[in-house]
């Protein structure tokens, strides 16, 4: 699977942007295609997650590993679910704007099927990902002067 890797200076510090991406059961408020979350297990510096994934005809539960190392880096590793792997992170990065975003992913489904069709909107989706993280952010933070 290709591989994407997003860099963004925001107007929100790294806690307000770690928060938000550790919020995991939320993301059906405003994540494109997540239709569900469900925490398995939660403490300080972990989170056991599947989330419920629909586009199109396509409808898939992923579960996941979700290291929380407070308030610069959250990494996702894959668990269980459809996938050969899942390779994620997020770095939040303090600057005089705010901070500095860091997004990387690559992941490959078992199926040839998922595989394909993913393919074909891998870059599209996940920068609507990010960017509806930004939204999100910019909804429920007020921005630094």
């Amino acid at each position: 699977m290709p591989t994407h890797t997003e860099k963004r200076v925001i107007n929100h510090t790294p806690e307000q942007m770690f928060d938000l991406v550790a919020a995991v059961d939320q993301y059906p408020d405003f994540l494109p295609w997540c239709n569900g979350a469900y925490i398995r297990y939660k403490d300080k510096e972990l989170l056991l997650a599947d989330l419920r994934v629909g586009f199109g005809p396509f409808r898939e539960v992923f579960g996941s590993r979700v290291e929380l190392h407070r308030p610069d880096k959250i990494v996702v590793t894959y668990d269980r679910g459809p996938l050969k792997y899942l390779s994620n992170h997020w770095f939040f990065i303090r600057n005089e704007k705010g901070c500095m975003i860091d997004f990387f992913v690559d992941f490959e489904f078992k199926s040839k099927i998922m595989q394909k069709a993913m393919g074909i909107i891998f870059h599209e989706a996940v920068q609507k990902m990010v960017s509806a993280f930004i939204k999100r952010a910019d909804d429920i933070y007020a921005t630094l002067e």
